[in-house]
């Protein structure tokens, strides 16, 4: 059984990107590492993700590049492929957390309701993706989960922002929450890795 437990505990936040530009991949995932957090999602939403995720692997050695949005055992084989060290999906099937459980690498299936989490425990999963966190529940709806089922643990992202993140982080089946706020659409317009580096490292500092 392949858990997520190294990806939950390598820093309070995990960035969730999409990049439209390949060549942005490298000075963006740097800048992140630099700021302290060095987990970082690549979400298969755009044609340049896997190319992204293929360079970071190659030139950026101390992050810990995922992919995300991984819908499908295809998605699985080619986000492992260009090099994801970890894997995320927004949900799951059988099917899929078949090919998550196959892919050799860390993997968070997104779960949304106590029936899912329970089914995902009976198949061996404990750490999972809480998504969409806010929509779904948020802190309330999680900190409900926590007595009844105990051995599970979640990393919610979905509408999470630096003012929200510290009470999540807060909940002891919380291991780590899933972020873009410290990615503003103008900086990476504007290619502003410094203050992107200054964000990361303000989210880096969270602590539960």
């Amino acid at each position: 059984m392949t858990s997520a437990t190294s990806v939950l505990d390598h820093a309070p936040v995990v960035p969730v990107v999409v990049i439209e530009d390949a060549t942005d991949a490298v000075p963006l995932a740097r800048a992140l590492v630099a700021g302290g957090l060095p987990a970082i999602e690549v979400t298969l939403r755009t044609p340049a993700a896997l190319d992204a995720i293929r360079a970071i692997a190659a030139e950026v050695p101390d992050a810990v590049v995922g992919a995300g949005t991984v819908l499908s055992a295809r998605a699985v084989a080619d986000a492992v492929g260009a090099g994801a060290r970890f894997l995320v999906s927004p949900g799951w099937t059988d099917g899929l957390l078949d090919a998550l459980e196959g892919s050799g690498v860390p993997f968070l299936p997104g779960v949304s309701t106590a029936s899912e989490v329970v089914a995902l425990l009976e198949r061996g999963v404990r750490e999972m993706k809480f998504f969409p966190a806010e929509a779904a529940g948020g802190t309330a709806y999680l900190k409900s989960l926590a007595g009844p089922l105990p051995r599970a643990r979640f990393c919610p992202t979905g509408g999470i922002s630096l003012a929200s993140a510290p009470a999540y982080l807060r909940l002891p089946n919380v291991g780590c929450v899933g972020g873009t706020w410290m990615l503003p659409g103008d900086a990476l317009a504007g290619r502003n890795w410094s203050r992107v580096e200054a964000l990361a490292r303000e989210a880096s500092a969270l602590r539960s």
